[in-house]
């Protein structure tokens, strides 16, 4: 599918938190993980949101991760689709990361806060931004990514608007994977009518976001349920969107009642037949066979069945 528009949104519409595949000895199986890209475009997504949480992009090395980018382009997945995770605790790094995939023609990344020191100051955190901004410089739209659940560092609306007065159309928007949909609903009140784009990391809450003007979802859930995803962004603020988004639901209750990235990597092993998709980096591990199977059955409950890769 092609880079939706919404509202001018670079990303508009559903974006998949993209799974890293890997190799027995935990290396990137790029073949793997591209033959996972293009099902999702050819499946709903409108982008691959790749390097990111789902993507274990924390457990990655720098060369890693410019490997990846490089290995998408190369393998011809349009760039313009392509929304790389790029923050890291180190200024150099992200800039490193962020530049390379502007080369390669991303029209955005995704940023992390520098989450190893907790509460940092207002003041510092701007900081932080602004070197990055300043060395980054070029094109490539610069999306926050709010989760606070694992960095513990926050993104509030005072300092998005500090931000965004200071770097005007540098920073583009903000993935909320709060789960608090007061707070996301915070940022498009505030921002969006200023062309700032608010997606969603809870696939649930993905009508409820379009309804206010928010631009759509970057979701881990989206590698098994961008389908209907798809449908809920198509049909918004229409009862076939109402009920496509109560399946999008229940598909997003399955895939968290198991611990999230081996739950999906075991559920896409699964739809391909390829058990080398159950490969994962610790301190993340393969699901138990007990576990495996109450996941099964509770994705099956939803009666969602995967297209043919």
């Amino acid at each position: 599918m092609d880079g939706s528009a919404k509202n001018g949104a670079r990303f508009g519409g559903v974006n998949a938190a993209v799974l890293t595949a890997m190799r027995e000895d935990l290396s990137i199986d790029l073949p793997l993980m591209l033959a996972h890209a293009r099902w999702l475009l050819a499946n709903g997504c409108n982008g691959l949101g790749i390097l990111g949480t789902t993507g274990e992009a924390n457990s990655l090395g720098i060369h890693e991760r410019i490997a990846v980018m490089e290995g998408f382009v190369e393998a011809g997945v349009p760039a313009s689709v392509l929304l790389p995770g790029t923050g890291t605790t180190a200024i150099t790094d992200t800039v490193l990361l962020t530049r390379r995939a502007e080369e390669l023609g991303c029209r955005g990344a995704l940023l992390l806060p520098p989450f190893f020191y907790k509460n940092p100051s207002e003041d510092g955190l701007f900081a932080y931004f602004s070197e990055v901004i300043q060395r980054v410089g070029g094109d490539i739209g610069l999306y926050l990514y709010h989760f606070p659940a694992q960095s513990a560092v926050p993104f509030t609306v005072p300092f998005i608007s500090r931000l965004l007065a200071a770097y005007p159309g540098k920073v583009r928007g903000i993935k909320d994977s709060s789960g608090d949909f007061a707070n996301t609903r915070a940022y498009v009140d505030h921002f969006a009518k200023e062309g700032f784009e608010v997606y969603c990391g809870d696939d649930g809450a993905l009508a409820d976001l379009l309804a206010i003007g928010g631009a759509g979802c970057i979701t881990a859930a989206a590698n098994v349920g961008c389908a209907i995803s798809a449908q809920v962004y198509a049909n918004q603020g229409t009862e076939a969107g109402a009920d496509a988004q109560k399946i999008l639901s229940r598909v997003r209750a399955a895939v968290t009642s198991a611990p999230l990235i081996p739950g999906l990597k075991a559920l896409i092993a699964r739809h391909t037949d390829n058990p080398a998709w159950e490969n994962i980096r610790p301190p993340h591990m393969k699901l138990s066979q007990p576990a495996t199977e109450a996941l099964f059955r509770t994705f099956d409950d939803t009666s969602v069945v995967l297209a043919a890769a």
